[in-house]
């Protein structure tokens, strides 16, 4: 079969000015640095610059060197790798087993690096096994009062849970880039030990919780980074966790955020399932909020995917579940999930079937709910109204209010606000000659610049 040259990769490395063998050879030097072994050669470079598939961190590995050698960010999509036409190779999920194999998955995982946004494709058989399998397995149930050198107590948990909560208000403000190296580091050296703990049952139980929510958080920032595969495995891995305590309204959580990731990445099938798994999964076991949060996912996914009638109805199942919200005993994971963080999924739900009066009303409105602190939040809103605003042929306040989310956000270290900005960009692009448009891309350049400039 006949393939495309890779005209990308190959003027990337003319403006670099380095050929396919100073390439290959600063790639295996990177890789050696990191601790890992390449075997890139000049032939395989050439064989990429033909137009042959890469692996995602052979890719992050050459983006890193070439963009070292121009002095600026290069990533594997500015290469030409990891288009539509060249889909990610599909990933095993391995969902662990056993209460040890999860910790030690966890371990191994806590001892990664967050590295240049990747790629992700899971299976379809693999995704049902592993939903399955939570679904239907009983929980293990913690080892209380084993012998061991350290005792744990609730106030173990409730630090862990402070710190938690601390990295979460980070990750809201500043975005997953800015904690996730410090959060990394301890969950692998404050969290984990502790489960190999001793502890009372009631402790134990309490402990797993906390430590599912850290490790829920990793899983978060490392997608809201864009290292998809990575964030994939955490939260797979924090599935498993929530089996051990039979906790399934976390569960179910984490079933909700898969489903986000792949509604992100386009997966809209699998983001059905995993939706609806979580909604179902968590019947009986979950507050009304809880379970209005596992509505609007199913409503996103179903949006996404330009079913109306569906996902009306379970618009309507979250906004029912959510009038009932102060009659449940929430956990503490769940305070951010307010009026406002509901109108925000429901507007994406809105502009996602082009609904343009109502994308509009219900954009503005979450604009206006939204607590400045989840800056974030605030600023994938302010996107979605803005456009929202183009949806009506509105282009001087689609700009407008694009430009007062890139104000409020050219600090988010998120590969997601960057992928809101360059989608709209990428929108009025038709308008390339109007002031207005000229003037935003220059401010989306000036933002970009700063935060390499602070990445440094």
């Amino acid at each position: 079969m006949s393939r495309e040259p890779n005209a990308q990769l190959a003027a990337v490395m003319d403006e670099a000015k380095v050929s396919n063998k100073g390439l290959a050879k600063r790639m295996r030097d990177a890789a050696t640095q990191r601790g890992t072994t390449l075997g890139t050669t000049h032939v395989a470079v050439q064989r990429w610059r033909d137009g042959s598939g890469i692996q995602p961190p052979t890719a992050a590995i050459m983006a890193d060197v070439l963009g070292a050698k121009l002095g600026r960010r290069i990533t594997p999509r500015d290469l030409g790798f990891f288009n539509h036409s060249q889909p990610a190779i599909p990933q095993p999920i391995g969902y662990p087993s056993t209460v040890p194999d999860v910790l030690t998955m966890l371990g191994g995982l806590a001892d990664e690096r967050a590295e240049a946004p990747d790629q992700l494709a899971i299976a379809d058989v693999d995704l049902s096994s592993a939903v399955l399998s939570w679904m239907i397995a009983r929980p293990d149930g913690v080892q209380a009062d084993r012998p061991a050198h350290q005792r744990v107590g609730m106030r173990d948990v409730r630090a862990i849970r402070d710190a938690g909560s601390m990295f979460m208000q980070l990750d809201f403000k500043y975005g997953g880039g800015h904690g996730h190296k410090a959060l990394r580091h301890y969950f692998r050296h404050e969290v984990l030990p502790l489960l190999d703990a001793s502890y009372s049952e009631k402790v134990g139980t309490a402990l797993f919780g906390a430590a599912a929510e850290v490790s829920q958080l990793l899983a978060w920032t490392a997608y809201d980074t864009g290292n998809h595969r990575l964030a994939h495995r955490y939260l797979t891995s924090t599935l498993r966790l929530s089996q051990v305590i039979d906790d399934r309204m976390f569960g179910a959580r984490i079933l909700g955020n898969l489903s986000h990731q792949a509604n992100y990445l386009g997966n809209h099938a699998q983001a059905i399932q995993l939706s609806r798994a979580a909604v179902e999964g968590a019947k009986g076991r979950a507050t009304p909020r809880a379970m209005a949060l596992n509505s609007a996912m199913e409503a996103r996914a179903l949006s996404n995917a330009g079913d109306p009638i569906a996902a009306g109805r379970a618009m309507n199942e979250a906004e029912r579940h959510f009038e009932r919200a102060g009659m449940g005993e929430d956990p503490g994971w769940l305070g951010y999930f307010d009026s406002a963080e509901l109108m925000g999924e429901i507007c994406h739900c809105f502009r996602d079937l082009k609904m343009r009066r109502e994308s509009v009303e219900a954009a503005q409105r979450a604009v206006d709910e939204t607590d400045p602190k989840y800056a974030r939040t605030l600023g994938f809103c302010r996107m979605v109204l803005a456009q929202s605003h183009l949806l009506n042929g509105d282009l001087e306040a689609a700009v407008t209010t694009a430009s007062l989310a890139l104000d409020g956000g050219d600090t988010l270290q998120s590969s997601r606000f960057q992928r809101y900005v360059t989608d709209f960009q990428t929108e009025v692009s038709t308008h390339a000659t109007n002031p207005t448009v000229v003037a935003f891309n220059d401010q989306v350049h000036d933002a970009l610049a700063r935060l390499e400039d602070d990445d440094e």
